[in-house]
């Protein structure tokens, strides 16, 4: 017997966080979120994505244990903005029992329908800056704390309950030592003194805040084109700056300006926070912070987050000024292994700036829909 019960409580909010702590406490990939960190990603007094979108979150319950949870999203921007039907889910977890998914998902369905959507599609997030996509290739590396994790069974869910592959995704890896400078040394010269650009160096992360906003405007003209993109909000720029930009090295975060000093181009890349995560197992204190400040401060690895370049200089050679920074960087640093996010597999522009490091594809990952008209 499937119990499904809509969350009413910070206690039952908990429960659904530490959920997957339960089905992957013995898993040497699957890395945990900080618990604190994600209850306040669902805290709509703290979260500005609730200004633009609503989410119901549910546990499933067999013979009274703890089976399952799911995240009912609606983000209105996309629905009313850009006439994208779309009830979105994430956060979807279930042991292996299609009884299970089949009922978290029943919720998810009705209340698509209840709300005249078109369709649903997960596992998403609530924007393009959280982690998107079901594992399908890669279980035995460890994820990076910017991705989901799930065991194989998952995919086999989806398709049972007549869900449809939507999106392709894939991660890639590449040791520093492929980086041979002469592919972009010179180039980046030469692109500098054409267009009148430079690269700005940080050494502080209050130095990086003036340009901050600048660079989600950046990120949002970047991306407008993707089918799956929703632009962020000025609202979502000062959370967004707070939660992420705080876990960055601000010598990893590299900007491109022009003569007026607009920014052109822009990367962000993290420490590998994985392993330090896993020690921490879901908590700040008394030890997490110290691991994960350890990592950030010595990590030999590293996973490129963002990258962006504006319209009218895609195709001119930015990313060579980018990553001339990075190797100075990473060569001072003794950097060893490079990680990239999930990219969309059809995002050809994306895929050439990294041809040269030989990139190898390391995980792959999908989104699924189903209709519901």
């Amino acid at each position: 017997m499937i119990e499904v019960k809509e969350i009413q409580s910070k206690k039952e909010l908990t429960q659904f966080v530490k959920f997957p702590f339960k089905i992957y406490k013995n898993s040497k990939y699957w890395v945990p979120p900080i618990i604190k960190q994600e209850l306040e990603t669902f805290d709509k007094s703290k979260n500005p994505i609730f200004q633009d979108a609503e989410a119901r979150f549910f546990l499933a319950f067999k013979d009274g244990e703890l089976v399952g949870r799911i995240a009912a999203i609606i983000n209105w921007l996309e629905v009313k903005e850009q006439q994208q039907k779309k009830m979105r889910f994430g956060w979807f977890d279930f042991i292996d029992d299609l009884d299970v998914s089949k009922a978290l998902l029943a919720e998810v369905e009705r209340i698509g329908k209840e709300n005249q959507l078109e369709f649903t599609e997960g596992p998403v997030g609530f924007s393009n800056l959280d982690k998107v996509g079901v594992m399908t290739e890669g279980f035995d590396s460890i994820a990076p704390m910017i991705t989901w994790y799930n065991d194989p069974y998952y995919i086999d869910h989806y398709k049972a309950h007549g869900y449809v592959i939507e999106k392709h995704y894939s991660e890639s890896t590449f040791p520093f030592a492929n980086v041979k400078p002469e592919t972009f040394k010179k180039a980046q010269e030469l692109i500098k003194r054409r267009y009148g650009l430079k690269a700005l160096v940080f050494t502080k992360t209050e130095e990086v805040m003036p340009y901050a906003d600048k660079m989600f405007d950046l990120f949002n003209a970047t991306y407008s084109s993707l089918a799956s993109f929703v632009a962020i909000t000025d609202v979502q720029k000062e959370y967004f700056k707070q939660k992420f930009i705080s876990f960055v090295n601000p010598e990893y975060i590299k900007f491109v300006v022009d003569k007026d000093d607009e920014l052109v181009g822009f990367a962000i890349v993290m420490p590998a926070f994985a392993k330090a995560l896993k020690k921490a197992n879901g908590k700040l204190f008394p030890f997490g912070f110290s691991y994960i400040l350890n990592a950030k401060k010595n990590s030999k690895d590293v996973i490129f987050y963002l990258i962006g370049i504006h319209p009218e200089y895609q195709n001119k050679g930015v990313h060579a000024v980018i990553f001339n920074e990075y190797y100075e960087t990473f060569t001072e640093k003794g950097i060893q292994t490079c990680f990239r996010t999930p990219e969309l597999e059809d995002n050809e522009a994306i895929h050439k700036i990294w041809k040269h490091f030989d990139p190898k594809v390391y995980k792959r990952r999908k989104t699924l829909r189903k209709s519901l008209i």
